[in-house]
């Protein structure tokens, strides 16, 4: 629907794949950094209060060090939403290069192993991005002191 509505006003090529992958990764994200932010306990919180601390240093000093684990994770879950929102938002554009191209190529052609290929191309891909997320993850986490056994 998407592409049709963005289509029809003359917009084509990767912005509209751009909008399904982002719209489809950004509410997992927000969620979780939503769960993060509202993670710190009501100890941290009394202490914090017990030190005069504004709500901009509650913020920077707590609610958001403590919410990087989160947003992480929840980046790990968009990435994977936002790859198989790229590869759907290419079907119905009739475009002939990329892993939505391929599959739909093959199933015209019935070439399964055409389909197969760029399934786990795909996989490959989303296990790649994730992985560089996990690393710089585990980087960040490190240089806050927060470094995951």
């Amino acid at each position: 629907m998407i592409i049709v509505v963005l289509n029809s006003i003359g917009v084509q090529g990767l912005l509209p794949k751009a909008v399904i992958s982002a719209y489809l990764s950004f509410f997992p994200v927000v969620v979780g950094m939503v769960k993060g932010l509202r993670s710190p306990g009501a100890m941290q919180l009394d202490l914090l209060k017990t030190y005069h601390a504004s709500p901009a240093q509650v913020f920077w000093h707590l609610r958001l060090p403590a919410s990087l684990p989160f947003l992480f994770t929840s980046l790990k879950i968009g990435i994977a939403a936002s790859l198989v929102g790229a590869i759907v938002g290419e079907l119905p554009t009739g475009a002939v290069a990329g892993l939505g191209a391929r599959l739909l190529a093959g199933s015209y052609y019935g070439q399964t192993i055409q389909i197969w290929s760029a399934l786990l191309a795909a996989a490959i891909l989303a296990a790649l991005l994730v992985g560089v997320v996990g690393l710089i993850e585990r980087g960040v986490l490190r240089q806050m002191g927060m470094a995951r056994g």
